[in-house]
């Protein structure tokens, strides 16, 4: 779907209007996409020292927060997956009024946890079923952020 379809404001990069739009609303994004309360803003070091903030879908769950790199079913990994297995922390912002940053160790899923989380991004939204189509066989990194 093109960008302008989305109400991403010409010459806005997506990401950061997303950004942006959590950030200013308590952490809660109803457009261009309808995430409602459901993203958190991941601070992920890159290799040249700096930082990239990857807005991510994710699931509260027992005390940590889990995302996904489903890269809207790409076949491929998003770039910010590489940068958080080289990281032990990461900072995430999370909704609330206003929005907290925390300070989480990084913990890649494997095996059955990571099924069962994935199954339970499915039930969160029908997209990510629809991605499986789309990645080619890729299966969807999930970390576990947990202060």
């Amino acid at each position: 779907m093109p960008r302008a379809a989305l109400g991403v404001a010409s010459g806005m990069d997506f990401n950061q209007q997303i950004i942006d739009t959590f950030r200013s609303n308590a952490g809660e994004v109803n457009e261009p996409i309808p995430f409602g309360k459901g993203l958190v803003l991941v601070h992920v070091p890159k290799k040249d020292g700096t930082t990239r903030i990857a807005p991510v879908a994710a699931i509260q769950d027992d005390g940590a927060w889990h995302v996904v790199a489903s890269a809207a079913g790409s076949p491929k990994n998003p770039a910010w997956v590489y940068g958080l297995r080289r990281a032990e922390q990461v900072d995430i912002e999370v909704p609330g009024e206003p929005v907290e940053t925390v300070r989480t160790k990084v913990e890649e899923l494997t095996g059955e946890s990571r099924d069962a989380m994935w199954a339970r991004f499915k039930e969160l939204s029908s997209g990510f079923a629809g991605y499986e189509k789309t990645a080619e066989g890729r299966v969807f990194p999930i970390f576990r952020l947990q202060a």
